[in-house]
């Protein structure tokens, strides 16, 4: 006999939390708006009052690990080097997906095959990134901004597949891969002519 609502309805984190539950052990795609509000004790109507689509369940679970990621935030870290920051942002942001490693597994496959689904989740995921970098102590505003917003999130979304297969206890792994990226591209950031690069010094152009 299917659930009935409960006379009380859940808040958006246990309808959220209800999502990823389902996704953790079936396809994204597959997944109904009628089986999340069943598996969350919500009504139909209490599911589309929180979340009227799809793509805001995936917003709102972005934004959801964008506040664990920040809550970690440390001002004393300011003197570290800025790709030892964003090492640490990028493992906090690991970190707060871990109770989710399966759903984000079935969300991420799905994504991949839905480039209308990808493109709408963009817009947040970017300034996901850019949110990342400013933790870092870099500048993600202007064009300098742009292309270093982009840069981390190609980090990001290949170490993301690392981090699905990476069974290490300490994530090493995962974090060797994320290292060696960010060396790249603060190599490759320090030669753009930009007053201000990767490496969080002011740095000017030649010539």
């Amino acid at each position: 006999m299917a659930k009935k609502a409960t006379s009380r309805q859940p808040g958006p984190d246990r309808v959220l939390d209800a999502a990823l539950k389902l996704a953790s052990g079936m396809r994204w795609r597959d997944i109904s708006m009628e089986m999340i509000a069943e598996e969350s004790g919500a009504s139909l109507g209490r599911v589309y009052e929180l979340f009227p689509s799809r793509m805001a369940l995936l917003n709102a679970f972005i934004r959801r690990t964008d506040n664990a990621v920040l809550a970690g935030h440390d001002f004393g870290d300011a003197s570290e080097p800025v790709r030892e920051r964003l090492l640490d942002v990028i493992m906090r942001r690991l970190d707060a997906l871990a109770p989710y490693k399966d759903a984000v597994a079935s969300i991420t496959r799905d994504l991949g095959r839905d480039p209308g689904a990808l493109l709408c989740a963009g817009p947040a995921f970017m300034n996901s990134m850019a949110w990342s970098l400013e933790a870092a102590g870099v500048s993600a505003s202007g064009l300098p901004g742009i292309v270093r917003t982009k840069g981390l999130a190609a980090i990001y979304l290949s170490a993301i597949r690392v981090w699905l297969r990476d069974d290490t206890q300490d994530q090493s792994e995962t974090m060797a891969y994320i290292d060696k990226n960010l060396k790249r591209a603060e190599s490759a950031m320090s030669m753009m002519p930009f007053r201000r690069g990767w490496r969080g010094k002011p740095e000017v152009s030649e010539g």
